[in-house]
């Protein structure tokens, strides 16, 4: 029996032009990369070049845009835009600085309670957590369904963002995420399968990423490979299974 497993490759865009003046840059139009993160957008072409990439997703935002730009470029792809992976609506925050916002009360229901914060004017985490998950696993059945199992893609979104997906991969509870890095143009790597997900990385800057590359089938039983590699701690017939942060991400900037 084949088991269908889609790997995600979670993306967050390269270091911006807040993330270097630390403000909180939300959804702020005209936000794009700087020159160290062009820097980085440039090299994700070598860095993924042995990865069969089916498909693309992306936030609405110029910078996961900007980001994506060389690979597609490179591999002729073209990028589904998804408002659902966008950056989380920090309504009133939008803009500010973060030192000043660390004076907020609310800053510390961020770091300790995230599941219970809402931005004034804005959305919940909690609230985020719940459209970015459910677009993820959207577009891995998409993505699964027109490419076939073992199918490898791209999404690219934002620090928290993907924070949040990650925590959920792992059976965490949104108050847990801040305990999660996801620094820019990182890499966190999710296989999704027909009975729970597997986090295969997190918060990968530099590793040699071949691993990914789906196998073919050699078990004589004819059962598909899990993610993971060839070592496990599952259970034989199971799944095999393969630091505080601020808002905006894993050092606190959008």
């Amino acid at each position: 029996m084949s088991v269908l497993v889609t790997t995600v490759i979670l993306l967050r865009h390269g270091r911006s032009t807040a993330n270097v003046s630390g403000v909180l840059a939300g959804r702020t139009e005209g936000v794009g990369l700087d020159d160290h993160g062009r820097s980085q957008a440039e090299k994700l072409v070598d860095r993924l070049a042995e990865l069969p990439l089916a498909a693309a997703v992306t936030s609405p935002l110029q910078r996961c845009r900007e980001t994506l730009a060389p690979l597609l470029a490179a591999r002729g792809l073209e990028a589904t835009v998804e408002e659902d992976l966008s950056e989380v609506d920090y309504g009133d925050w939008t803009g500010r600085k973060l030192g000043e916002l660390g004076k907020e009360d609310l800053w510390k229901v961020v770091q300790a309670h995230p599941s219970a914060a809402v931005f004034p004017g804005g959305e919940g985490l909690a609230g985020m957590q719940a459209r970015a998950v459910a677009a993820i696993r959207r577009h891995a059945a998409r993505i699964g369904a027109e490419h076939g199992e073992k199918a490898l893609w791209v999404a690219c979104s934002h620090g928290d963002v993907i924070k949040a997906a990650v925590a959920d991969a792992l059976g965490l509870h949104l108050d847990s995420f801040q305990r999660i890095v996801v620094d820019p143009c990182s890499v966190s790597v999710i296989s999704y399968t027909p009975t729970r997900p597997f986090v295969v990385r997190v918060n990968d800057t530099g590793g040699d990423l071949s691993a990914l590359v789906p196998k073919p089938d050699t078990d004589e039983t004819g059962e598909t490979g899990e993610p993971g590699g060839d070592e496990s701690t599952a259970a034989a017939g199971d799944d095999v299974v393969p630091a505080e942060a601020t808002v905006g991400g894993s050092t606190g900037v959008a």
